[in-house]
């Protein structure tokens, strides 16, 4: 495969690595195939007319590949969490027939998120895990089951909104719940939850991690085991949307404060929902783990199949979840998200040297910063990652906004920080196997431009 795409490099094919990557693979297969079924085929110039058809396709579609060059690891606009080898892998293994919803032992139906359950129940320690399309869906659907044409109390600290005007009382209302708002906007109390309590009408109290904001100054709230204690006594289930996803707690840069899955089910909360991609480091997904009885409560709600994964994005999510379950250490070394995370300046120091010197060698005007990345998707907002980078100035004549316009419509497109009169180049958020093809794109971008 590396001979290959060093071929379709040298033959100036469309598209960039893993775009030539994806065509190569999807050309062998096709090749295999038919040698399997008797008819020869050669490595000559038919195969590479059909990888260069795949790739013709790609230009005109709008979903295509970028490098993210911005510095936020988890930056939603570019598609949050890149994949692990093993999530790509997978995702194309069970992209044509796949074994989703039988039982290979006996040939009789079976459930097609049970593998991705089991994981979730093993990593986390909770009885049971179930899988939907995000977290959105995950907070609806459990608002939902537990607390449908009843109420939900909800305190105003955590009142918050995210992305798309995405607001946590309308969540509340839209499955169907009627909304209980305890507290004020900067403190609310135990006796506020417990006086709400009162009320025989209540389904679940939701907790939600401000993951965007932080208060600060004369502010107040129990925690979540004050809180857990009082639902216990009250018969009442608790749900906590904490969002990111830190499966245990990991010393990772810019996301030590992020409340863990473990640590919110070890308070006591009854169910508890995160990202699959944000600190997971996997595809999109809404993860929802707890008690059995509950999350069978869910998994039969009516919601369920309606927000369910498809095939690819539950093997892709399999395949995350196998890395977190192999330890800490592994996930940190072979999930991108968290590799970038762990980044320290010494390994991105010489990496922003050497291509600020290639760069200028090249006639592109160019320098070492330092940098100031961020996790993103909402988590620890106001960290910055340090880290080095590459300030880019614009060829003489050319605005700004051109020069980064032309980065962006390359192919791939390179995304970045406009900043202090260049484009910032954070190599914190670049896989360092593709800081060569980095650098061919921002030449070709300035001579565009």
């Amino acid at each position: 495969m590396n001979e290959l795409l060093d071929a379709a490099a040298e033959r100036g094919l469309a598209g960039g690595r893993e775009a030539h990557r994806a065509a190569l693979a999807a050309t062998l297969d096709r090749l295999r195939s038919d040698c399997r079924a008797g008819t020869a085929r050669e490595l000559d110039e038919g195969f590479w007319q059909e990888v260069d058809d795949r790739l013709q396709v790609l230009p005109a579609m709008r979903l295509r590949e970028a490098l993210n060059a911005t510095g936020v690891v988890l930056h939603t606009n570019l598609g949050r969490a890149p994949w692990a080898p093993e999530a790509i892998a997978a995702a194309q293994a069970a992209s044509g027939a796949a074994v989703l919803e039988v039982d290979p032992q006996s040939g009789r139906r079976g459930r097609r998120e049970r593998a991705v359950s089991a994981l979730l129940a093993e990593i986390t320690g909770a009885e049971a895990g179930l899988a939907v399309n995000n977290n959105a869906a995950a907070l609806t659907l459990a608002v939902a089951a537990l607390a449908r044409g009843r109420s939900c109390v909800l305190a105003r600290t955590e009142m918050v909104e995210i992305g798309g005007a995405y607001r946590m009382p309308e969540v509340v209302r839209s499955a169907g719940a009627r909304l209980i708002e305890i507290g004020t906007t900067n403190r609310v109390h135990l006796r506020d939850y417990a006086a709400a309590l009162e009320d025989p009408d209540v389904g679940c109290v939701l907790r939600v991690h401000r993951s965007n904001f932080e208060l600060h100054g004369f502010t107040g709230e129990p925690e979540a085991h004050e809180i857990a204690q009082l639902c216990r006594e009250r018969g009442v289930p608790l749900v906590y949307d904490l969002g990111s996803g830190v499966l245990r707690g990991a010393g990772l840069p810019g996301a030590e404060e992020e409340p863990s899955v473990a640590a919110a089910l070890q308070a006591g909360c009854d169910l508890v929902t995160f990202s699959g991609d944000k600190l997971l480091g996997g595809p999109q997904a809404g993860l929802i783990v707890g008690p059995k009885p509950l999350v069978e409560k869910l998994r039969s709600d009516m919601l369920t199949r309606s927000l369910r994964l498809d095939k690819t994005l539950l093997a892709a999510l399999e395949a995350t979840l196998s890395l977190h379950a192999l330890g800490e250490e592994h996930a940190l070394a072979r999930v991108p998200a968290l590799r970038q995370l762990a980044l320290g300046v010494d390994e991105l120091a010489p990496r922003a040297e050497a291509l600020a010197t290639a760069l200028v060698a090249a006639g592109v005007s160019a320098r070492v910063i330092e940098t100031a990345g961020r996790v993103g998707s909402g988590a620890a907002p106001i960290r910055d990652l340090e880290g080095r980078g590459v300030l880019v100035e614009p060829p003489a004549g050319v605005e700004i906004d051109a020069f980064a316009r032309a980065l962006r419509m390359g192919r791939p497109g390179v995304f970045a920080r406009v900043q202090d009169g260049g484009v910032v180049l954070d190599l914190r958020t670049i896989d360092p196997q593709r800081d060569a093809e980095l650098q061919a794109l921002v030449i070709a971008a300035a001579k565009r431009a």
